[in-house]
């Protein structure tokens, strides 16, 4: 099995190990037939019986998970080890020819469990391909939120931020509801939810506002540079702040037209 896209460093060297093992494991055991021999294959699994394993004599197989290509398998690659298991689909495919080496499935696992030494050669090749796996899923999925500082917990009447407070965090407010306040006027609430001192983060200025709680309150806490990350590698986040601006320039725009009118009329 070889990833597609960028390989960690010690994948070169475990790749070449782990092709050798399958021709270890079956080594004494006569293959069940004549090379499965395909000018070029859209689902393997179709056309496999689901009593055998191949090893690949010649060519390549590309692996496809929901529809998105992952890796792809070559010469000495064991093929058919999902066949009759229920689990998520990986289709194979190949647009070149391709050449099988079909074996018994049962009297496969009989040969390897005969053997201690052929359990562990097993046991090193599935292990080898999951870690392969698990580094590719590391590299492709997005950082999750991890707080430096963890959740913090404010009775109804406490202080969140302080207006003119340096901006060092981003907070999500994950229970409670807190009010915002200028100068000692409240200019807005804090939803559930929300984030909330991202944009004193992105000025780099000192805190704009107060934030109060108004009931008992528990608060993410995110250090700015983690937050930044986050927003170039999340689009929920990105998503979730210009909702959070944007309901609170309309309110603001709804406050100063209010205030506008009586000095209209």
């Amino acid at each position: 099995m070889y990833l597609l896209g960028e390989q960690p460093a010690y994948a070169d060297q475990l790749i070449n190990r782990l092709q050798s093992i399958p021709t270890q494991l079956l080594e004494g055991l006569q293959p069940a037939g004549e090379p499965l021999r395909l000018e070029r294959v859209d689902d393997l699994a179709q056309v496999l019986p689901g009593n055998q394993l191949f090893i690949i004599e010649n060519g390549l197989l590309h692996a496809l998970v929901d529809e998105r290509p992952l890796f792809y398998l070559q010469e000495g690659d064991l093929v058919g080890l999902r066949q009759g298991i229920d689990l998520p689909s990986c289709r194979y495919s190949s647009e070149e020819p391709i050449s099988l080496i079909p074996y018994s499935r049962s009297e496969t696992f009989q040969h390897i469990y005969a053997s201690e030494q052929r359990q562990e050669q097993f046991i090193q090749y599935l292990i080898g391909h999951t870690a392969l796996l698990s580094d590719a899923l590391a590299r492709l999925k997005q950082p999750e939120i991890r707080p430096a500082t963890g959740f913090q917990h404010f009775a109804a009447g406490e202080e969140l931020i302080h207006q003119g407070d340096e901006a060092d965090h981003v907070f999500i407010i994950i229970e409670g509801h807190a009010e915002a306040y200028v100068d000692g006027q409240k200019v807005g609430d804090v939803q559930k939810d929300e984030i909330f001192g991202a944009m004193a983060v992105f000025t780099r200025e000192k805190r704009s506002a107060t934030v109060v709680a108004s009931e008992p309150c528990t608060v993410m806490v995110i250090p700015k540079e983690q937050f930044l990350s986050l927003m170039q590698s999340n689009p929920r986040i990105a998503h979730s702040l210009i909702e959070s601006m944007a309901r609170r320039i309309d309110l603001l725009n709804k406050e100063v037209t209010q205030l506008r009118l009586p000095g209209e009329s």
